[in-house]
């Protein structure tokens, strides 16, 4: 029996599993579906392994044989595509299927992740998108400024609160790193339209560096983070 050590959160429909990988320590999130055993893993950071065992972890969240369907990459900085190219030309997590899964990013980010690691991005995605892959159903909010196409991933729980995959665009304290003050304005106004003003304060905000917080922790700080321009 593998370890829980990976898991976060049992919920009805799903669990979610993370583990932290490379020098960056980056976040690897997975999503698998109590009911079908369809997986969804949001950033392929780093150590396909590492990744691969995360995966067969899932085999005890779910009776059914697991399916890696899709692997959805939040932007296109090099820290959290190292291993896409891997995973997508390998066999489906944990399923012994050949199947490959689906990847999906940004649109204005794709081509990045496409010549610099030699996949496909079969799916180019833009704000306001939903996806769905039997069981396991994903909102997509375009969070611009710490790349053109950078997207958060909602999972909405019944009766519990929003799960919210930000990668590097909103953290514990502060949003991500920008490179110019209209970089900044962009990303700390689609930050505060398209989450803060959207969700509820106990939405669990899951970056892609660290520790998880919620909106209603950092909602507070807004002002401080314009005023400040970081």
């Amino acid at each position: 029996m593998a370890s829980d050590s990976s898991l976060l959160y049992d919920l009805p429909a799903i669990t979610l599993r993370r583990i932290s990988v490379s020098e960056m320590s980056n976040n690897v999130y997975l999503l698998t579906a109590k009911k079908s055993g369809v997986q969804v893993l949001i950033d392929a950071a780093d150590d396909a392994g590492a990744i691969r065992g995360l995966l067969a972890e899932a085999a005890q969240d779910t009776p059914c044989p697991l399916e890696l369907s899709a692997v959805l990459t939040t932007h296109s900085h090099w820290d959290h595509i190292r291993a896409l190219e891997e995973l997508l030309g390998s066999p489906a997590g944990g399923s012994g299927t050949s199947a490959r899964p689906e990847s999906a990013a940004g649109a204005e980010d794709a081509g990045t992740i496409e010549a610099e690691k030699n996949v496909t991005i079969d799916r180019r995605l833009s704000h306001g998108e939903s996806l769905s892959y039997d069981g396991i159903a994903l909102n997509v909010i375009h969070l611009r400024g710490h790349t053109p196409g950078s997207m958060a991933f909602v999972y909405k729980v019944e009766d519990g609160p929003t799960h919210i995959f930000t990668g590097d665009s909103l953290f514990p304290g502060g949003v991500g790193k920008t490179w110019s003050e209209a970089d900044f304005t962009s990303l700390i106004d689609d930050v505060e339209a398209r989450l803060f003003a959207g969700y509820e304060d106990d939405t669990i905000i899951h970056p892609g560096h660290g520790d998880p917080t919620t909106l209603g922790a950092e909602r507070a700080s807004l002002p401080a983070w314009r005023e400040r321009g970081w």
